[in-house]
């Protein structure tokens, strides 16, 4: 599975971005998938995760109601709706995959990883 994460970008404190993750492979379904960060000086962390289903879904308690993981297995696309934006949810976003049906926040689970996208609030 290759990974491509897109729609990072400069947005003002409270603003909204969409960001996406296009996969290739006909295996996609099989795949649980996640959305981790790395903020400048710090170690990557976890962010949301959602199952192959698209069912079930799991999120870090900084961002809990505030940003969305969905996926779209016919297009093969998991997205993260991240509202409320704050200047702390800077950082690179990295999306990623694990041949598990269950969402896990587990990094080392994960298999593949795209090359991350940069989202830079200001406040």
């Amino acid at each position: 599975v290759q990974l491509q994460a897109s729609g990072g970008g400069l947005v003002q404190a409270g603003g909204s971005l969409r960001l996406s993750c296009a996969a290739s492979g006909r295996t996609f379904s099989s795949y649980a998938m996640g959305w981790f960060r790395q903020a400048p000086g710090k170690e990557r962390e976890f962010v949301a995760t959602v199952s192959w289903s698209g069912t079930s879904t799991v999120y870090a308690d900084s961002v809990k109601g505030r940003f969305t993981i969905s996926r779209d297995n016919a297009k093969n696309t998991v997205y993260l709706q991240m509202n409320s934006l704050k200047p702390e949810d800077t950082a690179v976003y990295y999306c990623a995959s694990y041949s598990g049906s269950y969402p896990s926040r587990i990094e080392a689970l994960y298999e593949h990883w795209g090359q991350g996208t940069l989202v830079t609030v200001s406040s």
